[in-house]
């Protein structure tokens, strides 16, 4: 067994058989690493929001992996990629990891919403300018998502007719939401609570505004009524 220099000394290690290999600055950690540790890591990273420190991560593991066909097939590991390929803005890169590999249902709302916001970007470069709902409408309708982050099911303004279904199953319930049926809703539809509390929202007004025009319709209904009586009348 050959013996190794310590790191950072510059010199190399000794060895009986085989070439004299320089010793590394410093060893990583990831050499060490198994495909399940390496995965931990990506998703722990992901979780935290940190995308540089993600980055770096995934810069630092080997080439040589020794299990490197699995860790390239590794869902976490290629969701990460993912992940700071579109924070950095390399979209071609992206749109690669997310047409040539299959995700479980489990990563699909994220990879969908970087695949969206990803060509949304690209279309408001090219155009000069912010992109509105139809704009956003013609770039969905001209990049559909593909089939390895996509179950087939139809959407409707972004949430599954399934999603907005139990939405609106709870809101004729209660409109008026707490934040502990928030988070129940979000766990069962796979939202945010932020997104559950906004769909109220703007439920809420639509059915404002609504019966505000029922009302005035109401309204001149009877004026036209009276009216008529009026004339009548004369």
């Amino acid at each position: 067994m050959s013996a190794v220099a310590p790191a950072g000394t510059g010199a190399t290690a000794p060895t009986t058989n085989g070439p004299i290999v320089p010793a590394p600055v410093f060893a990583l950690p990831t050499l060490s690493f198994t495909v399940g540790q390496v995965a931990t890591v990506c998703e722990t990273l992901e979780e935290s929001g940190d995308i540089e420190r993600l980055a770096r991560f995934l810069w630092s593991l080997p080439v040589a992996h020794p299990n490197i066909q699995e860790l390239n097939q590794s869902e976490a590991v290629l969701r990460a990629r993912a992940i700071v390929a579109f924070h950095s803005g390399h979209y071609r890169e992206l749109y690669n990891i997310l047409e040539r590999h299959k995700f479980t249902k489990d990563s699909h709302g994220k990879l969908q919403a970087m695949w969206l916001e990803a060509h949304y970007q690209e279309a408001e470069k090219l155009r000069g300018r912010p992109l509105g709902p139809v704009d956003k409408y013609r770039v969905r309708k001209k990049f559909p998502l593909p089939r390895t982050i996509w179950d087939g099911e139809q959407k409707t303004h972004c949430f599954k007719e399934r999603t907005r279904s139990l939405l609106r199953e709870w809101y004729l319930q209660d409109p008026y939401p707490n934040p502990g049926k928030k988070r129940e809703l979000a766990a069962a539809t796979g939202l945010t609570p932020t997104q559950v509390g906004n769909w109220f929202k703007n439920r809420r007004q639509r059915d404002r505004a609504a019966a505000a025009k029922n009302s005035l319709c109401h309204q001149t209904d009877e004026r036209g009524v009276f009216d008529d009586e009026d004339e009548k009348k004369e």
